[in-house]
C-alpha cells in the first residue's frame, strides 16, 4: 500500500491563498458613466467604442408595444365602464 503524502496546514494554506474573491474594476465610459470592464455601457450602450446596444431602437419598440396593449385594455375598459354606468 502507498504510504500517502502529508497534508500540513501550511499546504492547505498555500493552496487557499487563490481562492479569496478579487473586487470588480469599474471603468469609465465615453459617456463619463462607470461600468465594468470588458461589459457594455448601460446608460449608453457602447463597447470599445461602438454602439452594441441599441437603446433608443430599444425604447421605441417598447414604447409602440405598449401603446398597443394600453389600446387593447382601453377598449376594454370602456365596456366594462359603460355595463356599470347602465346598473
Amino acid at each position: 500500500m502507498v504510504v500517502r503524502m502529508r497534508h500540513t496546514r501550511a499546504h492547505t494554506a498555500n493552496r487557499r491563498s487563490h481562492h479569496a474573491l478579487k473586487a470588480q474594476v469599474l471603468s469609465t465610459c465615453e459617456c463619463g458613466a462607470a461600468r465594468l470592464s470588458h461589459r457594455a455601457c448601460a446608460s449608453c450602450g457602447r463597447y470599445k467604442g461602438r454602439i452594441v446596444i441599441d437603446h433608443v431602437s430599444r425604447t421605441t419598440t417598447k414604447a409602440a408595444k405598449r401603446a398597443k396593449r394600453n389600446d387593447g385594455n382601453s377598449k376594454v375598459k370602456n365596456k366594462e365602464g359603460s355595463k356599470s354606468e347602465s346598473r
